[in-house]
Parts: C-alpha cells; structure tokens; sequence
C-alpha cells in the first residue's frame, strides 16, 4: 500500500452534536460512502494535549504535553516525520501549536506563518494562524471555507501524501455558547455545509479522508476532564479500509498507527495502540 490521506479535525465537538447536526456527512454515512465510530480522547482532554497525542500515538503523560501552556517540540516519532522519512511528502493547514509540535519551535510568525520546504520537513508545506488575541469576544478564527482551500491547494499544487487540517471554530463557539445553543446548531451546519464541496474533490483525487475531533466539549462549553461529553466524538472515515463493529469505541492512540498503516509507511515501536483500519 503506497496510499495518499488527509486527517480533518474540527477542534471540540461533542459526539451527540456530530451525529444530529452534521447533515451532509450522516449522508454518506448513510448512502455507505463513509463510515461512522465513537472515538475516545486522552485524558486531560485538553487541546494541546490531544494534539501531540493524535500524532505521536502516546498518552500526555507519556509525551509531556499537559496542558495549553505547555508547548515545546515534541521529541517523539509523531506521524509527520515517518512520513517525510518514508520520503512521503507533508502538509499542514492548522493553529500553531502544530508547527511548534511537529516542525520547530518556538513559533515565528514570519519565518513559520507559510512555508513551502520540501527538502527540510518534517512538515514540508505549512500554512498556520495564530489565533492572537483570542478571547471570549473575538475568536480570532480563520473561515473554514478558506482553510479547506488552503488544504486542496497544497494537495494539488505540491502532491501532498499526507495533510492535516485543524479548525478550531467549533471550539470557540462553544466555549462562548456552550453546545447547547442555536447558536451551536447554526455553526455546525455552516461547517457541515463549507466542508461538503471538498469531500468529493478529495476523493477523486485519490485520497482516503478521515474527518474528526481531539476531542469533546461539554454543554456548558468546557472539556479537559473524564466526562463522556468532554471526550467522546465521531470519526467519520471516506476510503476502502476495513474497520471494527460500528459499536466499537476507538482509542485516539491508535489514530497515529492507524494513518501510518493506511499510508504504507512503518509503525514506529512508540506507537503501540492497534491500528482500527486495515
């Protein structure tokens, strides 16, 4: 398997949420072009914590990132830097905690804001936002609709074999409205809506699509502890991959292995959760 994949995730939406305001993608799920699983983050159910766990395939208290404020290069094999090793190519289309991660930090805005460094990697196309001045009332977020563009122009433009998208809109609509909200309602099928016309431009252009969370988010608009509605969420997968009984509730630590294996590149021995693809 030599395979080409993109990993959407659309930062802090609650399970219930994903399966009852996601219109276009329940109706792949139920046409069978996609399937559908309950996935589990890591505990905290933070952010940041979430990110360098859904890459490097380890716990937060295995690879040191606890919470939002703790940031540093992650010293782990993550999923980007197999790939480049495979002499795959990357991109990235994310907040910057994801460069400082996976790539260098501290974070340049100059230097690290767009860079195209296919020689250097491990993420060898990056387009990352800040987010400066984020607060209750201004959420400081890109629109999705250009982030999914970012996304498909690097895919055609450089031949991406893996990409990565993250949004955090989501995230801070509910941190401001809490999920239980029209406003929740609204927001999600405006995404839902703005992600739909990618799907299918994906598809036809031979890659497998996996769309999902890092993790949940509760109706009062927190997440970082055990609740179910702070760390449970839907993955929605696009491809020919067979995968477990759709009652089975994934672990975010075979994530990682997981697009490893999909790619056809080697599973580092850090990686020790089981893949739920094959």
């Amino acid at each position: 398997m030599n395979g080409r994949l993109l990993l959407i995730i659309i930062d802090g939406v609650p399970h219930g949420n994903w399966r009852r305001l996601f219109g276009n993608l329940e109706g792949w799920v139920a046409s069978g072009e996609a399937r559908v699983w309950k996935m589990r983050s890591v505990l905290p159910s933070t952010s940041a914590s979430c990110y360098a766990s859904i890459h490097t395939g380890l716990s937060p208290q295995v690879h040191g990132v606890s919470g939002n404020d703790t940031i540093f290069r992650a010293a782990a094999p993550d999923v980007f830097s197999e790939v480049a090793k495979a002499g795959r190519r990357t991109g990235a289309v994310a907040h910057s905690f994801w460069s400082s991660f996976f790539n260098r930090h501290p974070f340049d805005p100059v230097r690290d804001m767009e860079y195209d460094e296919p020689d250097r990697g491990p993420i060898h196309h990056g387009r990352f936002h800040t987010m400066t001045g984020y607060g209750h009332d201004n959420q400081m977020t890109p629109c999705d609709a250009d982030l999914f563009a970012t996304l498909t122009m690097l895919c055609e433009r450089h031949g991406i074999d893996y990409g990565m998208l993250h949004s955090c809109t989501l995230d801070s609509m509910g941190h401001r409205f809490g999920h239980d909200a029209i406003q929740m309602d609204k927001a999600c099928f405006l995404l839902d809506a703005q992600l739909a016309p990618f799907i299918p431009r994906w598809r036809r252009a031979g890659y497998e699509v996996i769309v999902t969370a890092d993790h949940g988010q509760s109706m009062r608009g927190h997440h970082g502890g055990t609740g179910d509605d702070q760390r449970d969420f839907a993955l929605y997968y696009f491809g020919p991959g067979r995968g477990p009984a759709e009652d089975t509730v994934l672990d975010q630590l075979a994530l990682a292995p997981t697009i490893l294996g999909r790619l056809g590149v080697p599973v580092p021995a850090t990686m020790a959760a089981r893949p739920f693809l094959t």
